[in-house]
């Protein structure tokens, strides 16, 4: 898939409850285990992402950025409020997301590829590219499990490559890429804006995300405190 993507986001809020040994406690065990306290991981946040956008999420650790993305990858059904994606996702959010430790490279990709949304025949079709887009050389006929996560974030990289996505998600992971992948990364993400996809990175590497980002969002406790241009929000956020 390629073309234009949008991202709409309205009062979104996230809610964990956890019980008496603070284990965080779903919907279905509600019904079971009783309540002892319960913790918004967001609250009250818009997004408006029109083609082209490149959004960047700061702020400090546990402030919700990640459950943010994955609420945007649909990983987490929001409590309150609605969010609309128009387009196919990628994301490189965690490296074990998806992934048999056991399982090879070649037969974790294509897993991805199918997760993804390519059907058995399509995966099958693009494992030689993926392996030759990870640049894990023989690595890649190995169990994962002998990886590092910059390996695992090459393999993941790799297959949002081939599926072509025109929504990417890139977490604190893609911080863990060596010098020349992340180059490549960046490459990627200015592409695909160009060709109206959207890019929302989370991370603490600033000027690596104002690389593919020229706006940018700031959360704390859960919610938006502002957002902007890039350098701008970065400077609220410090101060």
């Amino acid at each position: 898939m390629s073309g234009r993507a949008t991202i709409t986001a309205e009062n979104v809020g996230v809610r964990f409850d956890f019980d008496r040994r603070s284990r965080v406690v779903s919907r279905t065990l509600a019904t079971f285990r009783r309540i002892k306290t319960t913790s918004w991981g967001l609250r009250d946040v818009d997004l408006d992402l029109e083609p082209g956008a490149g959004l960047a999420l700061v702020g400090p650790t546990g402030s919700g950025k990640t459950t943010l993305l994955r609420v945007i990858a649909g990983v987490i059904v929001p409590d309150e409020g609605t969010i609309t994606v128009d387009g196919r996702i990628g994301s490189l959010l965690a490296t074990e997301a998806g992934v048999g430790g056991l399982l090879t490279g070649r037969e974790n990709s294509q897993l991805l590829c199918v997760l993804a949304g390519l059907s058995l025949d399509e995966a099958r079709e693009r494992l030689d590219e993926v392996a030759e887009l990870s640049h894990l050389a023989e690595a890649f006929e190995r169990p994962v499990y002998t990886y590092s996560e910059g390996m695992r974030a090459r393999l993941h990289f790799a297959v949002i490559q081939v599926t072509n996505p025109n929504v990417m998600l890139l977490d604190e992971v893609f911080e863990a890429l060596d010098h020349e992948f992340r180059g490549l990364v960046e490459n990627y993400a200015r592409a695909l804006r160009e060709r109206g996809g959207i890019v929302v990175a989370a991370g603490h590497d600033h000027p690596a995300l104002q690389l593919i980002c020229p706006r940018a969002a700031f959360l704390a406790d859960g919610r938006m405190q502002a957002a902007g241009d890039f350098a701008e929000t970065v400077e609220t956020y410090r101060g």
